[in-house]
């Protein structure tokens, strides 16, 4: 067999650390929300400022942003009654790079086994 069974099992580890993320990045509302948020900066942006930008509703954009603060891709900030939403990627991509380097360094063993 030309993939162990540690190294399946840390595939499958980092597919379900990265699945929720895959998930949050899967859905074209989220994407432009992630644009949205990035593009508001350090200060972040609120939801009424998000559905100003949208033609979704305040419960939908509310909706999708837990979607993208369970995933880590958002945070909140909290200024009086008012809650902020500022972009926190930085881990998640780091979890997404190491997937891909791992899968890419399996795929090269395959390749080089079945060249042999």
């Amino acid at each position: 067999m030309a993939i162990s069974k540690s190294e399946l099992k840390k595939i499958h580890e980092m597919l379900n650390k990265c699945g929720p993320l895959f998930i949050a990045l899967g859905d074209e509302v989220r994407q432009k929300l992630i644009l949205d948020i990035a593009d508001a900066g350090e200060e972040g942006i609120s939801v009424m400022d998000l559905t100003s930008k949208s033609n979704l509703s305040r419960p939908a954009i509310s909706h999708h942003l837990k979607i993208l603060k369970d995933s880590g891709f958002v945070k909140t900030i909290k200024r009086g009654t008012w809650v902020f939403y500022k972009i926190s990627i930085s881990e998640n991509f780091a979890e997404i790079d190491k997937l891909v380097n791992e899968s890419l360094r399996i795929i090269e063993k395959v390749r080089k086994e079945q060249a042999e």
